[in-house]
């Protein structure tokens, strides 16, 4: 059982450093801010949050709960999308976003582009 288990656990280390060396190239290659911003973001997101997962389900496997891990997961997938829907608006206002932003679909403007009004 621990071989089974050693195998998956490797596979689900090996899966997350690959997302890890995609995004970072995708971090050097992809031509505009709002795409190198996409790709280290989910590098983030996905790598480092595998090689925790690994890391406290292989502490799970030994008979001890690693709180430490679960909670640096449970940031990281909190506090990347934030931050980078932040970045990502910081970069529209900017005017460094790609100029054809797509249609909203709800008849409006993006937030961010939305003229401000002034309060009564």
């Amino acid at each position: 059982m621990t071989l089974l288990l050693d195998l998956a656990l490797s596979a689900v280390l090996v899966g997350g450093g690959l997302f890890a060396l995609i995004g970072s190239y995708g971090l050097l290659r992809l031509p505009r801010p709002m795409q190198r911003l996409h790709a280290p973001t989910k590098a983030t997101t996905i790598g480092v949050g595998a090689a925790l997962l690994v890391s406290a389900l292989d502490m799970l496997g030994q008979g001890r709960i690693s709180w430490q891990e679960l909670l640096i997961t449970l940031f990281l997938l909190l506090t990347a999308p934030i931050s980078a829907l932040f970045l990502a608006k910081t970069l529209i206002l900017r005017g460094e976003a790609d100029p054809n932003l797509p249609a909203t679909g709800t008849g409006s403007d993006w937030a961010t582009l939305a003229p401000e009004r002034a309060d009564p």
